[in-house]
C-alpha cells in the first residue's frame, strides 16, 4: 500500500527520459537497498559491539538473518505472479529497506535485530532482482546496455556515502543508534529520487514466463552453483573486515575510512569486469582477485596489506554479482528474466547465510578471522572453476 501512495503522489518519469537517467535511478535503487541497507551494517557493527557487549558469535547470527531474508526475499521474486508492476514492486522494497535500516536505531534486544535484518534482507533482494530486471530491459530496448554499469555502481555508491556518514558521525562522537537512524534517513530520500527517475510507462505486470531454462541448461547450473559458492566466499570479508581493522592496533586508525575505500573500489568494478569480460572469463578471474584479497585481510596485517584487501574485495564483490547476473540473462534469452535472476540470488543467499553463522563462531573459539578467511578464499577459487566459460 505504502509503494501504490507513493507511486500516485509522485509523478512517474516520462517514456522520454534519457537512458543515463534510467540508470542513474538504478544507481540510485542499488545505492539505497544493497549499499545501505545491506552493507551499512559492516561500519556500524563495530560501535555496536562495543555499546552493546554484543559476541562475535551474535553478530554473525545478525549478519546470517539479513542473509536468510535475502534468501526468502529472492524465493519470493521466483512467484510466477506478483500483483502489480515491477516498479510498484521496487518502491515498496526501497521503502522497507529505509524503514528497517532506521528501525535498527530504535531496537536493543538481539531479537529485534534479527527480525529486523531478516526484513531489510527481503526488501535488498526484491530490490536488486526488480531494479535489475527493469532497469537492464529499458536499456535494452533503448539501444544502451552499456549503461548498465552505471547502474550496478549504485552498490558501491551506497556503501562508500554510508561510510562516510558512518564515519563522519562517528567523529562527531554519536552512538551506533544515530548511525542507523541517519542512514534509514539517506535510503528514505533515495527512494523518493528511483520514484522520480525511474518511469513506470512500459512497465511490465510482475509475471515470469512459464518456461525458462534454469534446469535443462548445464551452463546455467553451473553458474549458479558457482554464484552460491561466491556468496560464502565474500561475505565473511564483507561483514567483518571493519571489525577485522578495530581488533588490530597497528591498523585501528584507519576504521573510519576502510569501508569507505571498498565502496570507492566497487563502484567503477563492474564497467571494469564487464570490459575485461570482452577478452577473458571475466567471472573467474575476478572471483581469484577476490580471494587474494580476502587472504591479504588476515594474512597481511598492516596498514597496506588491509588496504589491498579493501581494494580487491571492493573491486570484485559488485563486479562479480553483476557479472553472474547478466550471465544469468543471458542464459534465459527473451522474454522477463526474473526467474532466473531469482535462482541465482537464491543460491546467493544461501552462501551468505553460512558465512557469517561459521566465522562468527569459529572466531570466538581461535580467536581471530583467520581460519575462516582462509576456508573463504578455498570456495572462492572453487568459484572460479566453476564459472569460467
Amino acid at each position: 500500500m505504502a509503494s501504490a501512495l507513493l507511486s500516485r503522489r509522485i509523478p512517474a518519469a516520462t517514456p522520454t527520459r534519457s537512458p543515463v537517467v534510467v540508470a542513474l535511478g538504478g544507481l540510485i535503487a542499488l545505492g539505497v537497498g544493497i549499499g545501505i541497507g545491506r552493507f551499512v551494517y559492516t561500519p556500524i557493527l563495530p560501535p555496536m559491539l562495543a555499546g552493546l557487549g554484543l559476541s562475535k558469535a551474535a553478530a554473525g547470527l545478525i549478519a546470517s538473518a539479513n542473509f536468510a531474508g535475502y534468501l526468502a526475499g529472492a524465493l519470493g521474486a521466483s512467484r510466477a505472479t506478483l500483483p502489480g508492476s515491477r516498479r510498484r514492486w521496487l518502491l515498496g522494497a526501497l521503502l522497507a529497506s529505509a524503514a528497517t535500516t532506521g528501525a535498527m536505531g530504535f531496537a536493543d534486544t538481539v531479537a529485534a535485530f534479527l527480525a529486523l535484518r531478516f526484513l531489510a534482507g527481503m526488501a535488498s533482494a526484491l530490490v536488486l532482482i526488480l531494479a535489475s530486471a527493469l532497469v537492464l530491459d529499458q536499456l535494452t530496448k533503448a539501444g544502451h546496455p552499456g549503461l548498465s554499469a552505471l547502474h550496478f555502481a549504485g552498490v558501491g555508491v551506497g556503501i562508500a556515502v554510508s561510510a562516510a556518514l558512518v564515519a563522519a558521525l562517528l567523529h562527531a562522537g554519536a552512538d551506533w543508534t544515530t548511525m542507523w537512524r541517519a542512514t534509514g534517513g539517506v535510503a528514505l530520500l533515495g527512494t523518493v529520487a528511483v520514484a522520480l527517475l525511474v518511469p513506470s510507462a512500459g512497465d511490465q505486470p510482475a509475471v515470469v514466463a512459464a518456461s525458462l531454462p534454469v534446469a535443462s541448461d548445464p551452463r546455467l547450473r553451473r553458474m549458479t552453483v558457482a554464484y552460491g559458492l561466491f556468496g560464502f566466499g565474500y561475505v565473511i570479508t564483507a561483514t567483518f573486515l571493519v571489525a577485522i581493522v578495530r581488533a588490530t592496533p597497528a591498523i585501528r586508525a584507519l576504521e573510519p575510512v576502510i569501508w569507505i575505500v571498498v565502496g570507492l573500489a566497487a563502484a567503477p568494478s563492474v564497467w571494469f569486469w564487464t570490459l575485461l569480460g570482452r577478452r577473458i572469463s571475466a567471472f573467474a578471474v575476478a572471483a581469484l582477485v577476490e580471494a587474494v584479497g580476502v587472504l591479504a585481510s588476515v594474512v597481511w596485517p598492516s596498514a597496506a596489506g588491509i588496504c589491498v584487501a579493501a581494494v580487491l574485495v571492493g573491486g570484485t564483490f559488485m563486479g562479480l554479482t553483476a557479472l553472474g547476473l547478466m550471465r544469468g540473462r543471458e542464459l534465459a534469452g527473451t522474454g522477463d528474466a526474473r526467474r532466473v535472476m531469482a535462482t541465482m540470488t537464491g543460491a546467493f543467499g544461501v552462501g551468505q547465510i553460512a558465512g557469517p553463522v561459521l566465522a562468527g563462531v569459529v572466531a570466538e573459539w581461535t580467536g581471530g578471522f583467520g581460519m575462516p578467511s582462509v576456508a573463504a578464499a578455498a570456495v572462492l577459487i572453487a568459484a572460479a572453476w566453476l564459472g569460467r566459460r
